[in-house]
């Protein structure tokens, strides 16, 4: 990969610069709520899939199809008004879902071990904990915020590890970002913790 310049002796890539500075947009828009926040998401995702490959992350890179799916659903379920009412879980629903992360996370960890994966343990909490964030965010839920402030802390560390400084630097940012969205969305949601109903025709 091509190097554009070097910070304190660490070489920052062309391909992951362009990363970091499409996804730093993609999730300020999808701050704001907006659909214009997935065309972005997309691209960003498509850089680092290429970047994660060239250091062996195969569950992060494999992360980034999960995304990619994920914006191209997002801008078609989000319509043109975007997320105005953000919902919540109920109760049930949040702790089944951080049953499922923790049991997905303990057996994908292994297989990953098995085909020579770099840093399987944070890597497999990657893949499914960005997993089970962009299901929530693509759905509109206020959970999505605090998903992202678990799965970025991991990140921030996981890709220091491996050399990913600017990276890693990068996660650490998201973090802050990703309390800010949950507090714009907090102010935002409506007291539904379900989707509505769809009311019966005829």
């Amino acid at each position: 990969m091509a190097v554009l310049f070097s910070v304190w002796g660490y070489a920052v890539t062309v391909v992951e610069l362009c990363a970091v500075i499409t996804s730093v947009l993609a999730i300020g828009l999808g701050i704001r709520g907006t659909r214009w926040t997935w065309p972005p998401y997309f691209l960003a995702s498509l850089l680092y899939g290429w970047l994660f490959v060239g250091f062996n992350l195969f569950a992060s890179a494999a992360m980034q199809l999960i995304f990619m799916a994920a914006a191209i659903w997002g801008w078609f379920s989000w319509g043109h008004d975007g997320v105005r009412s953000p919902g919540r879980l109920n109760p049930a629903l949040r702790v089944g879902g951080a049953v499922a992360v923790l049991a997905l996370w303990a057996l994908l960890a292994p297989l990953l071990q098995k085909i020579g994966g770099a840093a399987t343990w944070g890597d497999a909490f990657m893949l499914v904990g960005s997993l089970a964030g962009q299901l929530l965010m693509v759905r509109q839920k206020v959970e999505t915020w605090p998903t992202w402030i678990a799965v970025n802390t991991v990140g921030a560390v996981l890709y220091a590890t491996q050399g990913l400084y600017f990276t890693s630097l990068f996660y650490a940012v998201l973090i802050l970002m990703a309390i800010t969205g949950w507090r714009a969305w907090s102010s935002r949601t409506s007291d539904r913790v379900l989707d509505p109903p769809v009311p019966a025709h005829g």
